[in-house]
């Protein structure tokens, strides 16, 4: 069964990798969309329920941002509904999925919900060193969850994205030395 998850977690590596490949910002987010879907079931085989929770709300994020006209996905209320879900997520953890109560995993469960804020204010942004830099927030946050639940292709993914933000970062937003 661990190595059946893993296979999920490769798969939605690949989807997320690849997507940067996608010429488009709909194309793009439709290829996360895939990555969302296979982090979801890999999280949720590892018992990682938050992952898996917010990686399903990643889904629908990635419907409605890749659909920006018809779902008017500018309006500040796709911000703070999502948000609402993913506080909602995190209390689930702990009421529903009956994760135990402690300082260490009120913590560990905090970080993926930080990134998904992260990355879903970058989603609504079209300058894309502002969303390199909130992909310094989001991306961290989710390493850490990852290497706590042994997701390996999630934490292959966050070394790749975190390793391609910051080469962005010096190739694209350094300011030259005078």
């Amino acid at each position: 069964m661990q190595l059946i998850a893993q296979g999920f977690g490769i798969f939605g590596m690949l989807m997320n990798v690849l997507s940067y490949q996608c010429k488009t910002q709909r194309k793009v987010i439709f290829m996360q969309l895939f990555g969302s879907m296979f982090f979801a079931i890999n999280f949720y085989m590892l018992g990682a329920y938050m992952g898996a929770l917010l990686n399903a709300i990643g889904v629908v994020r990635a419907v409605i941002y890749s659909n920006k006209n018809f779902f008017k996905a500018e309006k500040r209320f796709w911000l703070y509904g999502f948000t609402v879900l993913y506080i909602i997520s995190y209390f689930s953890v702990f009421a529903v999925f009956k994760k135990e109560v402690t300082v260490l995993n009120l913590l560990v469960e905090l970080l993926p919900l930080i990134a998904m804020i992260a990355a879903t204010i970058s989603f609504s942004k079209k300058d894309a060193s502002v969303v390199r830099k909130y992909g310094l927030i989001s991306s961290p946050c989710w390493l850490i969850y990852n290497c706590v639940n042994f997701a390996i292709g999630a934490i292959f993914c966050e070394i790749f994205i975190l390793t391609s933000i910051i080469i962005a970062l010096f190739r694209l937003d350094r300011k030259p030395n005078k």
